[in-house]
């Protein structure tokens, strides 16, 4: 996450105040890493905001059991094309650390408040608003964030370090969010899932902590997805050695809506329903 003021485009990193050959560069080396790259702004006016001499950057890894977020500032943001996306990509930060000067972020969890206006207007008109509440209230750690995906949900706010994303997000329901986040905890209400894992994961790994209330952020992990659309089987594991087996079946949501603020035409959007969850037992072996 580079810091960008200014207004940004439907495609922020080279429809925005960024340089877009270095916007380009950046898309390239970030491709096929794993890695998301995104710009970030200070809630509040922004269209003819000056650049700051030295603007923020984040790097996450929101993997459980390798989450880490990491800060640093740089006045020359072509820097970043050095650093090793791929490391990036597999939770290592060494390079991003000695290039940068980065180190681990030690304040509030971020609160990533999608405002990207060009690409649906439905977050300008309810995200704006809502960073400048939380940000006005005292939250601290809020930004304005490109695209973050799933705009039918607006306000969509992704929280670090943990990388959970949150829909139709209110202020007062957020700073439970972010209080929960600085104790090593997830608030399942409103919550659309870990961006660690596609579709299918997000929703199983939420049925299995609202059916065990698990809630300790880094206790459950996604380690296996079977079948494809429109039905898996997803593999959930918890830390301490239990396992569930979760069917996830892709439905239409309805009744038919339109898709985005922009959109004219209604539509289906697909929802992933969870069908089942099973706990695995486990067979133990006895030698002797």
């Amino acid at each position: 996450m580079l810091e960008q003021p200014g207004p940004w485009g439907a495609k922020a990193l080279t429809s925005s105040h960024l340089d877009p050959v270095l916007g380009r560069a950046l898309e390239a080396a970030a491709k096929d890493t794993g890695v998301r790259i995104a710009l970030i702004r200070r809630p509040g006016r922004h269209a003819d905001r000056r650049m700051p001499a030295s603007r923020r950057v984040y790097a996450a890894h929101v993997v459980p059991g390798s989450v880490w977020l990491h800060s640093a500032s740089t006045s020359d943001p072509e820097r970043l094309l050095d650093l090793d996306f791929a490391a990036l990509g597999r939770g290592d930060h060494r390079m991003f650390d000695a290039l940068l000067g980065g180190r681990p972020h030690d304040g509030d969890p971020l609160a990533l408040v999608c405002t990207n206006g060009k690409r649906d207007r439905c977050c300008a008109l309810l995200g704006r608003p809502l960073a400048a509440e939380l940000a006005t209230s005292g939250v601290e750690g809020v930004w304005e964030v490109t695209h973050l995906g799933g705009h039918r949900f607006s306000p969509t706010v992704l929280v670090l370090p943990y990388g959970y994303a949150y829909g139709r997000a209110e202020a007062h329901s957020l700073k439970e969010v972010l209080h929960s986040a600085r104790e090593g905890r997830i608030v399942v209400e409103g919550c659309r899932g870990s961006s660690a894992w596609d579709r299918p994961g997000q929703a199983a790994e939420l049925a299995v902590r609202t059916r065990t209330g698990e809630y300790a952020a880094q206790a459950l992990s996604v380690v296996g997805t079977a079948g494809t659309a429109p039905r898996w089987e997803v593999t959930v594991a918890h830390t301490d050695g239990r396992r569930w087996q979760v069917d996830v079946a892709q439905g239409a949501a309805l009744p038919p809506r339109p898709e985005s603020c922009g959109a004219s035409v209604l539509g289906s959007p697909a929802r992933m329903d969870v069908v089942a969850v099973r706990e695995v037992r486990m067979a133990t072996a006895l030698a002797g």
